[in-house]
């Protein structure tokens, strides 16, 4: 397995803010878990071609076969993902929120290695395992047999290999990651659970939702481009030259990406979506269970 140079992975130290009080299963080493990736990021790598392989060999597999109805098994899914990310967000969202109000917050928040706390490392550690996870929303859509279209696949694999990449460099820049990331996916796996028990969800919501997602690509990149200007005038910024550029590659595609989708589902075509961007369809072609 490939390791990065050791000598350049940096200890980001708890600060005890009384604030933040762990629950029981909070308090853990994350200097464990970022080893561990920073020593196997190549992981990453192996489960998104493995993931690739599996939803194209799926999707020959069910060529001749009837679609599967799986309508409850997708509202268990859907709500239980919403569920973690509400969780997720109530707990790193304040940690980010008392860092932008305190003293020079925007840089802190982007540049900054402090106001760590166990409860806001635990949760970064969940939002990296999410995203394995989250690669079953294709077997939704593969074996419900709706439609796949590129910005999905191709985001669940970039994602993973983006968080894993990311994350065991300890930098504040990641805090709006998964922020921004645990509050939109809260509404849209609400949003789709709800899809899942066929309520009738207004499309002007559906529209909100993939504009959040539009917006959260668009600060990742405002807030890169500050980072890595704070760095080129000499200020003080913990941000890597290798981690600017993933997140510029990856979170510029996904802009594009998805103001195409965007423009074509609302806009051209003028009809609402009947699938998530990202996530699985609820969408059934059969009775089939």
């Amino acid at each position: 397995m490939s390791t990065l140079a050791e000598e350049e992975y940096v200890v980001w130290p708890f600060m005890e803010n009384p604030k933040y009080k762990p629950y029981w299963f909070e308090r853990y080493d994350p200097e464990i878990s970022r080893k561990w990736l920073w020593k196997n990021w190549t992981i990453s790598i192996y489960a998104s071609g493995v993931y690739l392989m599996l939803t194209f060999a799926g999707q020959y597999w069910m060529r001749n076969r009837q679609p599967y109805n799986l309508r409850k098994p997708l509202f268990i899914w859907n709500f239980t993902l919403a569920a973690f990310s509400i969780f997720g967000f109530l707990r790193t969202g304040p940690d980010l929120w008392d860092v932008l109000i305190g003293p020079s917050g925007f840089h802190r928040s982007v540049c900054v290695r402090d106001s760590l706390n166990p409860p806001t490392a635990f949760w970064s550690w969940l939002f990296v395992l999410s995203k394995l996870l989250e690669l079953g929303d294709t077997a939704f859509i593969v074996l419900r047999k709706t439609p796949l279209i590129f910005l999905h696949w191709y985001h669940h694999m970039t994602v993973l290999v983006f968080t894993w990449l990311c994350y065991p460099q300890a930098e504040p820049i990641f805090r709006w990651v998964g922020v921004m990331n645990y509050f939109v996916h809260s509404l849209m796996y609400s949003y789709y659970g709800f899809k899942a028990l066929r309520f009738n969800v207004p499309r002007q919501l559906s529209m909100m939702i993939t504009l959040l997602q539009l917006s959260q690509m668009a600060v990742g990149l405002i807030v890169n481009l500050y980072a890595m200007y704070a760095k080129s005038v000499g200020w003080e910024c913990a941000r890597s030259t290798q981690g600017f550029q993933i997140l510029m590659a990856i979170y510029g595609s996904y802009l594009v990406l998805f103001a195409k989708f965007f423009y074509k589902t609302y806009f051209k075509s003028g009809k609402a979506p009947t699938k998530a961007p990202t996530k699985a369809s609820t969408k059934v072609k059969s009775k089939r269970k």
